[in-house]
């Protein structure tokens, strides 16, 4: 586990070497927020991240329901039963078990490790629309990865929460343009085209920092977001992976 501060923004990676898998605890005045839930095997150090700043977890919220960012979610909630929980609307279904479309979605595969039906026991707190706060946090709906991914903008410092809409690892990419050094974040991928939309909402926030769910933090990092776009946009024009 490696621990990485940049702001009010604490970054927890597990695995950093082999399969990085962030989570994110982000310092308010009431506590801290829980961006993610990681893997299974990532309460302990969460909570000892947690201790190291000398705040509690007072919610969690979580990107998207794909397995590795929702592992630990229910161990959690049952350690801290007093956190508040929050995903986006749309991926609460997802969190459910159900991958049906809804109407106007591109009707394209879910992929990912979705949790089979009745899996997650713990029911959200709070269905996220695009626009809405968590403390700090601005929710910034950003589909693509999954039809409800969101990301979340640190309103105070401009650190871009992204999730899985972009991986820094192997090379800074769009969510769905493969990275052949890994190439996991891409074979998850929902919408390829919606992910380029989504990514060019989040690469006009101008973030002062871009961290995401698989790979390092990258500071002042919007020229780089913007080429990564355009790389995106030229593979899936050319019908590339």
């Amino acid at each position: 586990m490696k621990t990485t501060s940049v702001q009010q923004v604490t970054q927890v990676s597990f695995m950093p070497r082999l399969f990085p898998v962030n989570v994110y605890l982000v310092e308010e005045e009431d506590g801290l927020t829980l961006i993610d839930a990681g893997m299974p095997f990532s309460v302990k150090g969460i909570q000892q991240a947690a201790d190291r700043l000398g705040k509690p977890i007072v919610r969690i919220v979580l990107t998207h329901a794909h397995g590795d960012h929702i592992g630990a979610f229910d161990l959690l909630k049952a350690v801290l039963p007093q956190v508040t929980t929050y995903i986006s609307r749309r991926d609460s279904r997802l969190l459910a078990g159900s991958k049906e479309l809804e109407a106007g979605e591109p009707q394209e595969q879910v992929r990912g490790s979705i949790p089979a039906p009745g899996k997650v026991t713990t029911k959200p707190d709070v269905l996220l629309e695009d626009g809405d706060r968590v403390g700090s946090l601005l929710a910034v709906a950003s589909p693509g990865h999954t039809p409800g991914h969101m990301a979340f903008y640190d309103t105070r410092s401009g650190v871009l929460i992204a999730g899985d809409a972009f991986q820094t690892r192997a090379a800074l990419a769009v969510s769905g343009h493969m990275q052949p050094l890994f190439p996991f974040p891409a074979m998850a991928t929902w919408s390829k085209a919606t992910s380029i939309a989504s990514a060019k909402r989040l690469a006009g926030l101008n973030p002062t920092w871009l961290a995401v769910g698989h790979g390092k933090m990258i500071p002042q990092p919007t020229d780089k977001m913007a080429a990564a776009i355009t790389r995106a946009e030229e593979a899936l024009k050319k019908g590339a992976v």
